[in-house]
């Protein structure tokens, strides 16, 4: 008889989350494959040859199971991150480590698709010590810039440059952080409204879209924007599927604009953690959940099959 497979998972329990996970452990137990649920790394430790989680009546190794969905953006921390790269090493996670490490990071997840040919907003990256000199030199260029922090999320730290009192104001920001990279995009011009297009396993999910909040230009919810029912193109799903396998991510949430002076869509950034809709936002509308559900379940059956 075949030894029974066994996975971890970590996902969020707010926004409907909790549901969501039940609905995943009840389909891949119906494959024979059990879930430790609620696997928090931040509660691991390290002991010669394992990683063992002992909390909440769990004694487990977690380098012995056959792999590991780390799905809760709201909760990292550093060292559960660390640990996510070592863990890794020795077991298939979704997404990999160095996935979730691109996307985490825009300058990085900007250079590899421009490299892979998706079109992004134009960029540049520069020391913090020629920031001022730098800045002033794109400004006159550009004409409007947008300044955003190489992590984060949510669009915390963003900063839109217009003119010399905006560098200004950002620069005491610039020199009392402790950051040494600074990133910045040319501001693009668009109708403040976005696609978010969700892709499991190279294949569509979803789209919705976000609209900006009254005279902000950021759509993003925790910003002010909001959701609305939004239908893509095929052109929308090529793009978002083409970011989602340059920076090799089974699961990403693609946002993208139309840059309405070069009459092309651009990719804004690519999120390895997409939310599923929450209880929400499936009364307007957005029912792709059960499908996302599906792709899921049907990439770890995938990930967890023994080599015969």
């Amino acid at each position: 008889m075949a030894e029974k497979r066994k996975i971890g998972m970590w996902l969020y329990k707010n926004g409907g989350g909790e549901a969501i996970g039940k609905k995943i452990i009840k389909k891949l137990k119906e494959r024979d494959i059990k879930v430790v649920d609620d696997i928090n790394l931040r509660d691991a430790t390290a002991k010669n040859s394992n990683i063992w989680y002992e909390h909440k009546n769990k004694d487990i190794k977690l380098n012995e199971l056959d792999l590991f969905f780390s799905y809760n953006a709201g909760e990292q921390t550093i060292y559960q991150t660390y640990l996510y790269q070592a863990l890794n090493r020795i077991i298939p996670m979704i997404n990999s480590y160095n996935s979730f490490a691109l996307t985490e990071d825009k300058f990085h997840t900007s250079f590899v698709l421009r490299n892979a040919g998706v079109n992004t907003a134009d960029y540049r990256l520069f020391h913090r010590d020629e920031a001022h000199i730098e800045l002033q030199k794109i400004l006159k260029k550009w004409k409007g810039m947008v300044y955003k922090p190489t992590n984060g999320w949510g669009g915390a730290g963003l900063s839109k440059i217009e003119d010399a009192d905006s560098l200004r104001a950002l620069m005491p920001t610039l020199n009392q952080s402790n950051i040494r990279e600074v990133f910045v995009e040319k501001f693009i011009k668009y109708d403040n409204t976005d696609f978010r297009v969700d892709i499991v396993d190279g294949k569509f999910v979803g789209c919705y879209g976000r609209k900006a909040g009254g005279d902000d230009w950021r759509t993003n919810i925790t910003s002010g924007g909001s959701v609305f029912m939004r239908e893509p193109n095929d052109k929308i799903i090529e793009v978002a599927t083409k970011a989602a396998k340059a920076c090799g991510a089974d699961i990403a949430g693609i946002d993208i604009i139309y840059d309405q002076e070069k009459e092309e869509y651009v990719v804004l950034e690519v999120n390895g953690i997409p939310a599923f809709a929450t209880p929400e936002q499936e009364k307007i509308g957005l029912n792709f959940n059960d499908k996302k559900i599906d792709l899921i379940v049907d990439l770890i059956d995938k990930k967890t099959k023994k080599q015969k």
